[in-house]
């Protein structure tokens, strides 16, 4: 049983996308997987209602009051609303394996962002190495100055770094149809599931150490 908390206070930093994905990701290998939906805008919640019963099954929960997995799932997603700081914030922290920080290359993320992280590293569960903490850039062309700058930024971060993924129209049309990448034919989105590895493989090796 693995917790994955997807946070970052900072609104549109892509954590619904990410918890999405990476839920698509883990119901396409067979696991028992729960979606959990912090934000009262259910947002994932909405994507799972649209998820075709064909698809690998996803089970949804609202995670406003109650967002821990039951003892049957493989793996929990947790989606949390911008702005979660404080006890629930702790707390959150506290009943993850995991916690991945989704962040874009702008100014205002960083600025955003930095705060939060020296929040991050100051939990109890952090510190005694019970929460393992990556960061992830979302919507990134590398080409860029911006790209270069969010990379300067990740590498100061004092958190490991899981690669970037890049704003691909495939992400806006699998979550429409209640799809993740992992659901699509993978000659159709070969470049975006090479972006992923790099999360895929830090989450199995610290799987393996918690």
């Amino acid at each position: 049983m693995s917790t994955v908390l997807i946070a970052n206070p900072k609104g549109g930093s892509g954590k619904t996308t990410l918890a999405t994905n990476l839920a698509g990701y883990f119901a396409s290998r067979g696991k028992h997987v729960v979606l959990s939906d912090m934000d009262r805008q259910r947002s994932a919640l909405q994507w799972l209602e649209r998820r075709p019963y064909k698809l690998p099954l996803i089970h949804g929960q609202d995670g406003r009051s109650q967002y821990t997995n039951s003892l049957s799932a493989d793996w929990t997603i947790v989606d949390s609303p911008a702005g979660l700081r404080g006890d629930r914030l702790s707390q959150a922290v506290k009943d993850a394996h995991f916690v991945i920080v989704p962040m874009q290359p702008s100014a205002f993320d960083m600025g955003a962002t930095r705060d939060f992280l020296e929040v991050l590293q100051e939990e109890k569960s952090v510190r005694k190495g019970k929460t393992f903490v990556a960061m992830i850039g979302m919507r990134v062309d590398n080409r860029t100055r911006a790209a270069q700058a969010l990379q300067e930024f990740l590498a100061k971060s004092g958190f490991p770094s899981v690669g970037n993924l890049r704003n691909a129209q495939v992400y806006a049309l699998a979550a429409e149809q209640g799809a993740s990448l992992f659901d699509i034919r993978p000659s159709q989105v070969s470049r975006d599931l090479q972006q992923w590895a790099p999360l895929l493989h830090w989450l199995v090796n610290a799987s393996k150490q918690k």
